[in-house]
């Protein structure tokens, strides 16, 4: 009975090309057939029969391959290589860190390019050791004798020294390149949280705090002497009359402060309507009336010199010229509505800006023209920071956990 079956559905399932349905339906018919095979034969038998009649399994091939060819002419054929789209100058570096963690700063040792840190919110330290393709998390001891949840805002190297600034007020300093890290007491006389730290030079650095305070040390951190007379509060109180809108009995504190590779500060009021700026000398902070109608997002500085502005609502503008100064023309850029939250200069003609919901924008010639790219574009994350540490090594920070590699 097996040899039987086998015979019966190699006839109806692999007909010869010269054997009809017909006579196939026919060979059927009065043989005992399987119940296995009823459901074949029947189809068979149903189909027309004559010279140009087909075999079922030709029948079902060309069934099954006539939608496919409907769909191949409706398809949009594939792109040529040339038309590609280019690859993307920027990845995303996945951190083992927690949902949540909004990236503040990063930092290399100038020894060792492939030596570096990360910082941000709930006590995030990260570390690397081949320039940033992976990064782990790294404890300090000394940051976690207390029960706080630390800020850490802000870190710097000059040679194998670097420092470490956060909220609630600690520092950090190390004399071997990030090995081990030392806690440097602070008064709590200090006026506002550090926002910035700077290394200057041998066991010397600069720090800023929130509400303008500039310190300077050259033994370690065992002393600090202060660059300004007073906080930005006590000046802006002081010189009412100064015609500076919104001073009069300010109270508030630093939104973002930015400095110069020469030293120069400049920094942007909490309610963004009004920016300040600081050069070393100066006894204090002076202030600027913003020449643009919308509130300051961000300000910074040009590799050439000049300054950037942001506004919220997503408006870049440019100074004319440069230095300090309070004349600033707009520049044409496709935000997507989205605004934009800060930019870093790779050269003098290269700059990338960044802010919400993964916009990335790209100049080429020193930020008269910005195109976008969309290496970020399905990252659901606001982009806060971009950092280049030299021309081929730069990152962009962003709140959970995000972060973005330079590829070049």
């Amino acid at each position: 009975m097996a040899s039987v079956q086998v015979a019966h559905l190699h006839q109806f399932l692999l007909p010869h090309s010269s054997t009809s349905s017909s006579s196939a339906a026919a060979a059927c018919i009065g043989r005992p057939m399987h119940r296995r095979c009823r459901r074949l034969c029947r189809p068979v038998a149903s189909l027309p029969a004559g010279p140009g009649s087909k075999t079922r399994r030709e029948f079902i091939a060309e069934t099954a391959i006539a939608p496919l060819a409907l769909a191949a002419l409706a398809a949009p054929s594939a792109p040529a290589r040339s038309e590609e789209p280019a690859l993307a100058e920027w990845e995303r570096v996945y951190l083992p860190i927690d949902p949540g963690v909004v990236l503040l700063d990063i930092a290399f040792v100038p020894d060792d390019m492939n030596h570096g840190f990360l910082l941000g919110t709930r006590q995030t330290i990260m570390e690397t050791k081949d320039g940033g393709n992976t990064w782990f998390p790294r404890s300090i001891p000394s940051a976690e004798d207390e029960d706080f949840n630390y800020r850490f805002n802000s870190i710097s190297f000059q040679g194998k020294e670097g420092w470490i600034v956060g909220k609630p007020a600690i520092l950090l300093y190390t004399s071997d390149a990030g090995e081990s890290w030392d806690r440097i007491p602070l008064s709590a006389q200090l006026p506002g949280d550090m926002v910035y730290i700077k290394a200057t030079g041998e066991k010397s650095a600069e720090m800023v705090t929130d509400e303008g305070a500039i310190y300077v040390t050259s033994n370690r951190g065992y002393n600090w002497k202060a660059a300004v007379q007073e906080t930005v509060s006590a000046t802006l109180n002081r010189t009412v009359s100064s015609g500076i809108s919104g001073a009069s009995y300010y109270t508030g504190t630093f939104n973002t402060v930015n400095r110069s590779p020469d030293g120069k500060y400049v920094a942007v009021s909490s309610r963004g309507n009004f920016y300040l700026t600081w050069e070393p000398g100066q006894a204090f902070w002076q202030p600027h009336n913003r020449a643009v109608a919308r509130r300051i997002q961000n300000m910074g500085w040009r590799a050439d010199g000049g300054l950037w502005l942001l506004v919220r609502g997503g408006g870049l503008f440019l100074s004319k010229g440069t230095g300090i100064t309070e004349d600033f023309e707009e520049v044409p850029v496709q935000s997507r509505g989205f605004g934009i939250l800060d930019v870093g200069f790779r050269s003098k003609e290269e700059a990338w800006a960044a802010g919400g919901s993964g916009i990335l924008l790209r100049t080429t010639n020193g930020g008269k023209t910005w195109t976008r790219d969309k290496a970020a574009d399905n990252i659901a994350a606001n982009l806060y920071s971009v950092k280049f540490i030299d021309d081929n090594k730069g990152f962009v920070l962003g709140n959970d956990g995000v972060l973005l590699r330079y590829l070049g």
